[in-house]
């Protein structure tokens, strides 16, 4: 998943004691899940040309390992948040992270890409669940008054999977293969899961999702658009991100290590640009976003056309705008709909994971039918939609939000 620290947390139970050294420890646990979470998520994207070469595929099926988890997240994500408000938290998370490790296990060992997108739907409904609880799950943990530090060091650890996992898992195939990558992942999740496990309070099931909150929700255009906005400019990074490796070694003449060292410096850019642009967002929330997708249009139609080192520097300057997008389409969503606002995270969680499964299936059979380059072409052209969108809301400063009727 993604930097969605601007999302609203559930609110935490009641505690009249300060919080214990165990009680952050349970935090760090959950902070180390979603670092595992997200890490598996993206290790794909490094790896791909020697998956598809062993597996016997063309890098745009290959393709499929990213689109698969996505379009299962998707609809996980809503299902388990309405489904499970029976179950005790605790053994939910755990039952998540454990299916993480099951998930890995299965892709490292696959023989065929069927078997491969066995493992990657398994990762799916874990990765969809995992993100329709989280949130919750940071404010109760600790003090009432600590809920928010929480919560940002269980963001933390999406921000530095975001930063590591595609060149962990390029580093650890240049080394060994990518199956030690999934191998290596899988122990991840397991020290997560350990750790969980020692440290997670009991966590009695709370009121969740109503499907009239998420019907409310639906209803209105302007929550519509917002979808469609997000869906437009994250599928628009995707859509070619999914195949960058292909790209910087195919086209671009890059080495496997050269590679890893740009799509580090890729995460690295990205990762400062969120803290940087923390506050902007907040702020001009209308300019930072519409700012930092036309940087993003403007970097995927240069690409094509670079050679040596103004790719790296193209592609660190689309890190750039990527690393401030999630947290600007979350914050929109939030703003869209801020009395709804379990409805709306649940829709921002399947709506990027429908953007990621679209752009990465479309990236795919245009690799396949048009080359790698071409890519990046209708890459730029879905992040041009995604500003006609935006311009639907209008230039001024009135709120995103539509007044609710009901």
């Amino acid at each position: 998943m993604h930097d969605l620290s601007a999302l609203p947390a559930t609110a935490p139970l009641a505690r009249e004691v300060p919080s214990s050294w165990r009680d952050w420890l349970s935090v760090y646990s959950v902070a180390l899940g979603a670092f595992a979470f997200v890490t598996t998520e993206y290790l794909p994207v490094g790896v791909l040309p020697q998956i598809a070469d062993q597996l016997d595929v063309t890098e745009g099926v290959a393709g499929l390992m990213v689109t698969v988890p996505g379009i299962v997240a998707a609809v996980a994500a809503p299902a388990i948040m309405l489904g499970a408000g029976r179950m005790n938290r605790r053994r939910l998370l755990l039952l998540l992270t454990l299916l993480l490790v099951v998930s890995n296990l299965v892709s490292a060992v696959s023989p065929s890409l069927p078997f491969m997108l066995l493992g990657r739907a398994l990762l799916g409904v874990a990765l969809g669940g995992f993100w329709a609880v989280a949130i919750a799950v940071a404010g109760r943990l600790v003090e009432p008054s600590k809920a928010a530090k929480a919560t940002a060091l269980i963001f933390a650890g999406i921000t530095l999977a975001t930063v590591f996992g595609v060149p962990f898992g390029t580093f650890v195939s240049t080394l060994f293969s990518w199956r030690v990558s999934f191998a290596v992942a899988a122990a991840l999740a397991l020290i997560a899961l350990v750790a969980q496990a020692l440290t997670l309070p009991s966590l009695p099931s709370s009121e969740g999702l109503k499907m009239r909150a998420l019907w409310a929700f639906l209803s209105r255009s302007n929550a519509r658009r917002s979808m469609l906005l997000l869906a437009t400019v994250v599928a628009a990074h995707f859509t070619a991100y999914t195949y960058i490796a292909p790209f910087l070694g195919h086209e671009a003449g890059f080495s496997p290590r050269e590679t890893t060292a740009i799509l580090l410096g890729f995460g690295l850019a990205g990762m400062l640009a969120n803290f940087a642009m923390a506050g902007t967002i907040t702020t001009h929330l209308r300019a930072s976003l519409g700012a930092v997708v036309v940087l993003m249009v403007i970097a995927q139609l240069a690409l094509p056309q670079l050679q040596g080192w103004s790719v790296t520097l193209a592609v660190l300057l689309w890190g750039i705008a990527y690393g401030t997008i999630p947290l600007g389409v979350s914050s929109w969503m939030q703003l869209t709909s801020p009395k709804l606002p379990e409805a709306s995270s649940a829709m921002l969680v399947t709506m990027f994971q429908v953007a990621i499964a679209s752009g990465s299936l479309a990236g795919g059979l245009v690799v396949d039918h048009a080359g790698v380059s071409a890519v990046l072409w209708l890459a730029a052209a879905i992040g041009a939609l995604g500003l006609v969108v935006m311009l639907s809301f209008g230039l001024s400063k009135a709120p995103i939000a539509e007044t609710l009727q009901r």
